[in-house]
This record gives C-alpha cells, sequence and structure tokens, in this order.
C-alpha cells in the first residue's frame, strides 16, 4: 500500500511550485550559449544560466558552455517531491557504480569530490549537460548539501555517447554501453535518444542486461516541438529495448511539458524542468531540463535501490521503482517508497513485461499507521450508528413500560391496567 498522506501532501505542494515556475518546458537544447531562465523555486528572485544539452550543429564554431557566476541558495522543487533528504537517511548508493552515457563528465567537477572516473574523451565535457547530470545522481552538492544528487554515495562511470557538440549516434551509444558493461556498472543511464533502431546498439543493450546491470534511459530526445503542428507518437531507443526502463520529464504538477516529444512506453515519470545543478567549470548553478534529467533522477534511485537491496536481480530493481512509483498516468519516480517499501512479489515484472500486473506493496514505514488508523475510525463510526438506532428502538417501548425492565411484572404506576 502507499503512503496517500505524504503523497497528497507533495501534489499539493507540487501544484502550488507550478504556479511559481515560470520557464520553457526545457532547457534550450540547441543553443550556441546557455540562456537565462527564471530560477525553479520562483521565491528567490534569482536567475540562473541554463544547462543546454547540445550545442546548434550547424554552428561554425562551438563555444564550451561557461561557468555560471550565480549560486542556487535554496532546495529546488525536483529534490523537495522526491523527498532526498528523507531519502539520504536510509541509503546513498555508496558503493555502486553507474555509468553516464551522454556529453561527458568533467572529473573534478564541484561536488563529485573526486568520485569519476572518465574512459577515453569523456572527461572534456564541452558542452556540460553531462557534468550537470552527474551532479543530480551522485553530487553531494558541495557547499550547499540540500542540492545533493540522489544517490551521493555513488561512483560515476563518464562515458561518450555524442560528440563534442552533444549530438549521438548508434554507434557511439553502443560503444559506450559496451565500455559499461566490461567495466561491471550496476546501473547503466543513457542520456541521449536516438530515432531510429539499430542492431549494433540492440546487442550492446541485451548484453548489458544480461551481465546484470539496470539500464535506465531518456524516453525522448530533449527537444521542443517548433510550431503548432501535430507530431505523430514515435519510439526512441535505446529507451524502447526490452528491459530498458523508459524515463520521462514532468513538471511539478506531474505532468509532461508541453512540446515534449511524443512517445508510448513510458515507464516513470520524474523531474525534468526547472532542476538545478553544477557543470564542468567552476562552482556555480545552472537550471536544466529534458527527459534527460528525468532519467539522471531515476538512475540514482535505481543506484539506492541497488545498495540496499543488494540481492535483488536487475529486473527486481527495475520493478521496485515501477511497483512503488506514485499512481499517475505516467507513474510518477518515489525514491524513497522504492527503497523502504516490502514488496509481496520480489520477482516484480521488469520492464520489458509493460503491460504485466502491477506488484503489490507493502510499505512499513508509514501505510500501516494509516490504515489502522482508518479501521479504528470506521469502527467507531458503526458503533456510533448502532447506538443511535438501538435507542430509537428501545426507549419509546421503555417509556411505555414505566421505565420497568422488559419481562417485568405489571406495577401501579398511573399508565398501569392491573387490577390492585
Amino acid at each position: 500500500m502507499r503512503q496517500p498522506a505524504r503523497a497528497a501532501g507533495r501534489m499539493v505542494a507540487g501544484a502550488s511550485l507550478a504556479a511559481a515556475l515560470l520557464l520553457p518546458t526545457a532547457a534550450p537544447a540547441l543553443a550556441a550559449t546557455p540562456a537565462r531562465i527564471p530560477a525553479a523555486d520562483g521565491a528567490t528572485g534569482q536567475k540562473l544560466p541554463g544547462m543546454p544539452s547540445a550545442f546548434d550543429p550547424d554552428a561554425t564554431e562551438v563555444t564550451c558552455t561557461p561557468a555560471s557566476r550565480e549560486k542556487a541558495k535554496k532546495q529546488d522543487w525536483s529534490r523537495q517531491r522526491l523527498d532526498l533528504d528523507r531519502l539520504h537517511r536510509h541509503g546513498t548508493g555508496a558503493g555502486v557504480t553507474v555509468a553516464l552515457i551522454g556529453t561527458g563528465v568533467a572529473p573534478g567537477a564541484a561536488g563529485l569530490d573526486g568520485r569519476v572516473t572518465a574512459q577515453g574523451e569523456a572527461g572534456d565535457d564541452c558542452v556540460g549537460n553531462g557534468t550537470f547530470l552527474a551532479g543530480l545522481i551522485a553530487g553531494s552538492g558541495g557547499d550547499t548539501p540540500r542540492l545533493a544528487g540522489v544517490a551521493p554515495g555513488a561512483e560515476i562511470l563518464a562515458l561518450r555517447g555524442t560528440d563534442r557538440r552533444g549530438r549521438p549516434t548508434p554507434a557511439l551509444v553502443a560503444a559506450a554501453l559496451r565500455q559499461a558493461t566490461a567495466a561491471n556498472a550496476e546501473v547503466i543511464a543513457v542520456a541521449v535518444a536516438l530515432p531510429d533502431r539499430d542492431a549494433g546498439l540492440t546487442r550492446a543493450v541485451a548484453a548489458a542486461r544480461r551481465a546484470g546491470a539496470v539500464v535506465v534511459a531518456a524516453a525522448t530526445p530533449d527537444l521542443t516541438r517548433a510550431g503548432t503542428d501535430e507530431v505523430p507518437s514515435r519510439a526512441y531507443w535505446p529507451a524502447a529495448e526490452p528491459g530498458v526502463l523508459s524515463v520521462a520529464d514532468m513538471l511539478p504538477a506531474g505532468t509532461r511539458p508541453d512540446g515534449s516529444p511524443p512517445t508510448t512506453g513510458i515507464d516513470l515519470a520524474a523531474p525534468g524542468a526547472g532542476v538545478v545543478s553544477g557543470g564542468p567549470r567552476g562552482d556555480g548553478h545552472y537550471l536544466g531540463g529534458g527527459a534527460s534529467v528525468a532519467a539522471a533522477y531515476a538512475a540514482g534511485a535505481a543506484a539506492v535501490v541497488r545498495a540496499t537491496h543488494p540481492g535483488e536481480a536487475p529486473d527486481a530493481v527495475v520493478g521496485r521503482l515501477t511497483a512503488t512509483a506514485y499512481p499517475a498516468d505516467i507513474p510518477q519516480l518515489d525514491p524513497y517508497a522504492a527503497v523502504t517499501a516490502v514488496l509481496d512479489d520480489p520477482g516484480t515484472p521488469a520492464a520489458a513485461e509493460r503491460a504485466a500486473a502491477p506488484v503489490s506493496v507493502r510499505d512499513t514505514s508509514a501505510a500501516d499507521h494509516v490504515t489502522g488508523r482508518a479501521l479504528l475510525f470506521v469502527l467507531t463510526g458503526t458503533a456510533g450508528v448502532l447506538t443511535v438506532l438501538w435507542a430509537a428502538f428501545a426507549l419509546p417501548r421503555a417509556r411505555a413500560r414505566g421505565w420497568r425492565p422488559a419481562g417485568a411484572g405489571a406495577g401501579t404506576g398511573p399508565n398501569s391496567t392491573a387490577d390492585d
């Protein structure tokens, strides 16, 4: 059973934050330099530079994303929504390696505390998006601990799935998956989404899963549709591969951002707009968004689950994340519930069986208490109703008997008909 009181409170908080979150649906995905967009919490009045997902492919020159001169002063809505402060009392993902396939990760980035190993060119993150995502997965928050990632104890294996401008190719992503598999990464996060299926990529995903990795991927590219024309829904890869946890971005209200590429087969939604993290240069903060951000959050949650439930198979980890998600049109990631819930069926189907029946869940942290109180309320109310009905039936008859016990002989009261 879920935690209705806590979940309802977070939905109310999310609705109020939605009104304050006046920003585009995702960070500019094809901008030569980061744009400036409103602060995520809407209360500080501060602006942070946007973190792009890729650079303009037609630009003749590439200027790497510069260091941010701004720092967030408060925890953003996404970390509040995911209840990370509470989660970290139960687990931090310590001992788990998350392979991040994207634009690369700067090994010396602030808040990553030397926990990044970069293979090949992955240590050069010109775009900055990969380092931004690494902070969401495993960042410590630096001098702002409440901006830590989901699994601040995890290690990051940085792998390039794009060129230096942030453009992915099937060959690069497949090669990175093979590297992650060879390195025995327990969780593999793919931050890119490709429009066409590729045989080599399919084989690389299957090999990673056979090796025991949980593979998490962005359900769509970090792009917004131009114009108002309807775009047919389509699958993106490797998110659509069997067994891959496909994650889409959501706003504080729990809905997908307007203009998001339509797709099917989404397993989870996670925060993906107005999210704060660091970059490869300096110790300032940026705002980012898109399905890659949501996938990073889900990958961090998978790392904490793997650390706290080391005996669970990869498919069971995926099943745990989906079974404990907050129920909605697209189930919403709940890392705290994923870590603390007790599943009645540990063999929960993986994302490969997307149509399988949901697993029943028993959460020992709060739901049993809520259920017990509700049962007590029902029993008390029932007893009250029965008491009123008894009184309505019995009192008139007692009055007619002169308040003598039922079955007693006739008395001498004023209404008595007995002989003297």
